[in-house]
């Protein structure tokens, strides 16, 4: 493969020079080569490692993070872009289900006599997952927690169901990105103590709970298929962290000692 120019560079991947050079100064995207005059050049690894670094900023990475990634020994990049595919079919997925919410809206809006249905206003806004979660509360701890969760999510916009579907989305994603990371590192921890508190936008989850709900990931079938859609493994990764977090809560430390 040729080398090409900051320019050329900037011109083929739809960036700026500007960025480039800015990539160049923190230390994400180095030039292979200078000529005597200075100029900067890129060969086939700058332009491969230029490819992640995109793909990760349109999943919503910080340019740290796609540091640390691309940087560390564990990194992969045929799975990274495996795992770039299954995030952007699923984006591709739901806004495929929001563009047929929207049309179908400003059809009704403009007078079309059609049947929509008060829950299609939110195609695509799926309650899927929270309703998992909830059934499985009922089954496994407390009825009483279904019937507060549906109360309480009856209240919600949607813009609340859109942002707390953002927030696992995100959780997830940089949970996958991790995996590889000892369960007890800093961000690890962070991101469950995060996932932790998503859940707790349903019902309250206690310490026990929520170790029984990392054990569900792996076991059951349907759980396990959710997580995977972010990674292979993420399941079992998440499980694992679960259990550190909870072993460092004092009702965790009390049960295990």
């Amino acid at each position: 493969m040729k080398e090409y120019t900051v320019q050329q560079l900037a011109k083929i991947a739809g960036v700026s020079v500007r960025t480039l050079h800015h990539y160049g100064h923190i230390g994400l995207l180095k030039p292979s080569s200078r000529n005597v005059a200075r100029y900067r050049f890129y060969g086939e690894s700058e332009l491969l490692r230029l490819q992640q670094i995109l793909f990760f900023k349109e999943l919503d990475f910080g340019l740290d993070d796609i540091a640390r990634i691309l940087d560390g020994p564990g990194f992969d990049p045929v799975e990274a872009l495996e795992a770039h595919r299954e995030q952007l079919k699923k984006r591709a997925e739901r806004l495929d289900a929001l563009l047929k919410t929207i049309d179908k809206t400003i059809r009704k809006l403009k007078g079309e006599k059609i049947k929509m249905s008060d829950e299609e206003l939110y195609g695509g806004l799926s309650k899927e997952q929270a309703n998992a979660y909830a059934e499985e509360a009922r089954r496994r701890w407390d009825p009483k927690l279904v019937d507060n969760a549906n109360a309480n999510v009856k209240k919600w916009s949607k813009e609340k169901w859109k942002a707390v579907n953002a927030e696992l989305d995100e959780i997830l994603r940089q949970l996958a990105a991790l995996m590889g990371t000892p369960v007890e590192d800093r961000k690890v921890q962070a991101l469950v103590t995060r996932h932790y508190a998503y859940l707790n936008n349903f019902y309250e989850v206690k310490p026990n709970m929520y170790r029984g709900l990392g054990k569900l990931y792996v076991e059951d079938p349907r759980f396990r298929a959710y997580f995977e859609k972010y990674r292979a493994g993420l399941a079992d990764y998440l499980n694992e962290a679960i259990d550190r977090y909870c072993d460092n809560t004092p009702a965790g430390k009390k049960r295990r000692g």
